[in-house]
């Protein structure tokens, strides 16, 4: 097993030294024209930003002192997204550089074809004997491709790349900076009491304050939370990216949180890299109540919630049975857990509706393939036999605090009865 994960390791690093190769032979190497400071600052950048990047993930994961992980995590994660979009830029300009050539090519100025002049008379004496023969006429060498339409396709298209992958990682962060937008989903439990219609749950998830993500950003959350007015708000995982030490104070404006029926939480994988026990205390001492595994009966359905399965290596994974069995199954069931893989379980206990995050919707596309092929569901409403999913995108990025093709969201679930 060692021996697989190695040379899975040595293939991984082997596409990584490979693409960056390509992106620094096409961005640098191929827009000079010959070795110089500019290839040397190619070099330095690529190299640099891969530094940074591992840098900034190495010191999350081991806890470095929080500055350090602030002073990486800017220029490392972007790095990480700016990297991604560089590379699939460039690959795309590999069918506009022979197209641009051709175009060049057809707008170049023809050569002037030479007119003929009149022969000369001869003379009448024959000039004097030179000392040294005259020069015999060279043949026209064959016409070659001018190097300078090459270097000019070359600077057009790395010109191009750059700026597209800049505007879209620039766009995609300002997004992220900007807040999550309110989305709106009317979901029917036919279980539910005509009392209840319209019961609105907000579901945050994926908020993910770190060393970039901080209490501003918290407060933008609560906020928009709080604009829509639920009955009760529900906080399905991935709270943080770091010690309760570090991000206790970025966390505060959680107790700001108002609803009807309270404020619930739920872990999710990020809180077992974190410290889950303190974080639990510490968003039960900011006001929300933690679900570990638990249920409430709440006055017209039953709120339960299980840990992450991550918890499963410190011994405290998910529960289904502690929280759902011996409830009375005429009454609607809402699940809240934060990985949509936990359906299954969900769907064998008798579960109405289960709330979850996790996926970020693939956050960076073209990362939805991927997060779709890992997740029974990518984002948003699905159902599974009686069983319906409702997954959120989330409200804030792991990594790079970018999204592009999958736009942040606070979802707002409106509760429908089919009696009313």
């Amino acid at each position: 097993m060692v021996i697989v994960y190695v040379l899975l390791a040595l293939a991984v690093l082997a596409v990584l030294v490979a693409a960056n190769w390509y992106l620094w032979r096409r961005l640098f190497r191929d827009t000079t024209t010959g070795p110089g400071r500019a290839r040397r600052t190619g070099v330095v950048v690529i190299a640099g930003g891969w530094i940074l990047a591992v840098g900034a993930l190495v010191a999350e994961r081991a806890g470095a002192p929080f500055l350090l992980q602030r002073v990486l995590a800017w220029p490392g994660f972007l790095w990480l997204a700016l990297s991604v979009y560089l590379l699939l830029a460039v690959l795309a300009g590999e069918v506009v550089r022979p197209l641009l050539r051709r175009v060049l090519e057809r707008r170049a100025p023809r050569p002037a074809q030479p007119t003929p002049t009149p022969a000369p008379a001869a003379p009448s004496v024959a000039p004097a004997p030179s000392a040294e023969p005259a020069p015999s006429a060279e043949p026209a060498a064959p016409a070659q491709p001018a190097p300078s339409r090459r270097l000019l396709v070359s600077r057009v298209v790395a010109g191009a790349a750059a700026a597209a992958a800049v505007g879209t990682v620039g766009y995609g962060t300002y997004g992220v900076l900007r807040g999550p937008r309110v989305k709106r989903v009317t979901v029917p439990l036919a279980k539910l009491p005509r009392a209840a219609h319209g019961y609105r749950i907000a579901v945050v998830s994926d908020i993910h304050l770190g060393p970039i993500l901080g209490r501003g950003f918290a407060q933008t959350v609560v906020d928009t939370v709080n604009s829509t007015r639920p009955d009760l708000i529900a906080v399905v995982g991935d709270l943080v990216d770091g010690s309760v030490k570090d991000l206790g104070p970025a966390a505060a404006p959680l107790a700001q949180l108002e609803a009807r029926h309270g404020s619930w939480f739920v872990t999710g994988n990020h809180e077992y890299f974190s410290g889950a026990e303190q974080w639990v205390a510490e968003v039960r001492r900011l006001g929300l109540r933690p679900l570990e595994n638990a249920r409430a009966e709440l006055p017209w359905f039953d709120l339960a919630g299980v840990n992450d399965v991550t918890g499963e290596r410190e011994g405290h994974g998910p529960d289904y049975a502690k929280a759902l069995d011996d409830r009375d199954t005429a009454r609607a069931c809402v699940l809240l857990a934060h990985q949509p893989v936990q359906i299954h379980e969900a769907v064998r206990h008798g579960v109405d509706l289960q709330l979850s995050g996790h996926t970020h919707g693939g956050q960076l596309w073209p990362g939805n393939f991927i997060a779709a092929a890992a997740n029974p569901t990518l984002a948003g409403l699905d159902r599974y036999g009686d069983t319906q999913l409702y997954v959120s995108r989330g409200a804030g990025a792991w990594g790079p605090p970018t999204r592009v093709g999958a736009p942040s969201d606070i979802t707002v679930i409106e509760l429908a009865s089919t009696r009313a």
